[in-house]
């Protein structure tokens, strides 16, 4: 039980209603920008101070692994399973149940994270072998990244019950300090890069602490909302609880069902270790790059749909759930089209202005151009993929994702086989991104089968719309845009400067062809 006040079930009956989708989204979109943006600031410095060499790769496998089960586990398979339960005991059941549920999940996740830490850490060296083979045959790069990987490993445990707690509050249509969090691991490691690691006898490991102190801050950041909720857990170990049996049987399918394209970037990093130096380094930096819009967009309409899906699911209102998958569509069309576009033809621009300094060769920013193009290909179905899967969680279907889930796996490694040999690094980015169109196609299929998406009106008039719209933004962009020698030869401010025209004419030209055409907020406004 808490120590907070019991609240009555009048209390809990009088909660405010959530607010519409749009404002909630807009809400997470802010607070993931401010992460996003700092994120970019963050890579930067880190390209500033490590370049993309060997310390590099193996700073970023040391920090992909637990950062993977982190959004394989924490923020993909637990919390698809976790909200639609949370959100059925807010539905259906009094306060006291709902607390009782927070705590057995906390006190069976916590007790499952600390084993599981426990034995990574001390296999340190073995997960490495297994996630980066190709660094067996470097010394340097594998003995550091298994030392930092011992560093890294707990941000899991730490990262995994921030999301439990991201979980109850997004629940309770609290999505501002969720999605602020992130702001707290940017800032912890851009301070360890620029006051720790001079201090250290080996630089980088200054990163792999940044990483730590991080995941204590975002845990410890969302406590007191959680006690100002109400809903302060104090952990139970309890699996034969019904919900925290539910929530079992709907995280092991969900595992591949919600978390492919992870899976499939870090077979991507499997292989690119046995490339050329810098790879891994090339595909994160392109990466992170594509993951602003995806981050600020897509898993905000992600985040905010799923509560709103899994209530409409439980009070069986099939007409208004099927409304929300189309208004979120929609809402990924409109911004995500535009955003892959801008990454494709602003590929060289984007890595020399955020990260051609210091230690950033030309060669570097040829090499990470490829890759993001590559990457660009794939971001709108990476962003569908984001709001179609909460359809099926959202029904507490897993069964479906998962076998879509294996299909798009398996698809991946053979185009990372077909296409890594011409293409390189390059290619294990393309691949994924076919991948990533052949799961969204079979997600949306099979939700249209089952009838909980349908097409709502207005369909032809606004691909017409966002249609003329992008054709504007990509005639703004090649018209305005300086050649590549140009951005490498340049200084920072320059860089800076033409990259801020170019991004404000494009998004200026974007959305005033867009009203040219008729579309209009209030077309977006749904509660």
């Amino acid at each position: 039980m808490s120590s907070e006040p019991e609240q009555t079930e009048t209390q809990q009956k009088a909660l405010p209603k959530p607010p519409g989708l749009l404002r909630s989204s807009g809400v997470v979109g802010v607070m993931t920008m401010l992460s996003r943006v700092l994120g970019l600031v963050r890579d930067m410095v880190i390209a500033r101070y490590f370049g993309a060499g060997a310390s590099a790769d193996a700073f970023f496998v040391a920090f992909k692994i637990p950062n993977f089960l982190r959004r394989l586990f924490a923020e993909g398979a637990f919390s698809q399973a976790f909200v639609p339960v949370l959100s059925s005991y807010r539905e259906q059941e009094s306060v006291t149940e709902v607390r009782r549920l927070v705590n057995a999940v906390a006190g069976s996740l916590g007790l499952v994270l600390l084993g599981v830490t426990a034995v990574a850490m001390l296999g340190a060296p073995l997960l490495t072998a297994v996630f980066a083979p190709g660094f067996l045959d470097d010394d340097l790069k594998f003995g550091l990244a298994s030392d930092m990987l011992r560093i890294t490993f707990p941000y899991l445990l730490l990262i995994s019950l921030t999301a439990f707690a991201g979980g109850i509050l997004n629940s309770y249509d609290r999505f501002a300090i969720p999605a602020f969090t992130p702001v707290l691991l940017n800032l912890a490691m851009i301070g360890a890069a620029i006051f720790l690691s001079p201090l250290m006898e080996t630089p980088i490991i200054a990163l792999a602490w940044g990483v730590f102190i991080a995941g204590a801050l975002q845990l410890f950041f969302q406590i007191p909302f959680l006690m100002q909720l109400g809903l302060m857990p104090r952990p139970k170990v309890d699996y034969k609880h019904e919900g925290v049996s539910r929530i079992l049987k709907l995280m092991v399918p969900a595992l591949f069902g919600v978390s492919v394209s992870q899976i499939n970037l870090l077979l991507d990093t499997v292989l690119a270790s046995f490339l050329q130096t810098g790879s891994v380094s090339w595909l994160y930096y392109s990466d992170r790059l594509s993951e602003l819009p995806l981050g600020v967009f897509g898993i905000a309409i992600a985040t905010v749909i799923l509560p709103s899906l899994s209530r409409k699911h439980a009070a069986a209102s099939a007409d208004q759930f099927a409304a929300t998958l189309d208004w979120a569509v929609r809402a990924v069309l409109l911004i995500g089209l535009p955003a892959a576009l801008a990454l494709a033809l602003l590929a060289e621009p984007l890595i020399a202005t955020l990260f051609h300094y210091g230690e950033v060769t030309d060669r570097d920013v040829a090499m990470a151009a490829q890759s993001l193009r590559a990457y660009s290909a794939g971001l709108l179905a990476f962003m569908l993929i984001k709001v179609l899967a909460p359809g099926y969680f959202a029904r507490e279907d897993t069964k479906t994702p998962v076998k879509i889930g294996i299909i798009a796996m398996v698809a991946n490694m053979v185009f990372n086989l077909a296409l890594i040999f011409p293409l390189a690094h390059a290619g294990l980015a393309l691949a994924t991104s076919l991948s990533a169109w052949l799961n969204t196609g079979l997600l949306w299929r099979g939700l249209i089968k089952e009838g909980a998406w349908k097409w709502q009106p207005g369909w032809r008039r606004f691909l017409i719309q966002i249609g003329l719209a992008n054709a504007a933004l990509t005639g703004t962009i090649l018209w305005l845009q300086p050649p590549v020698d140009r951005w490498l030869g340049a200084g920072g401010l320059q860089r800076a400067t033409d990259m801020g025209i170019l991004v404000v004419s494009g998004i200026a030209v974007y959305f005033i062809v867009l009203a040219l055409a008729g579309v209009r907020v209030r077309h977006f406004r749904h509660r």
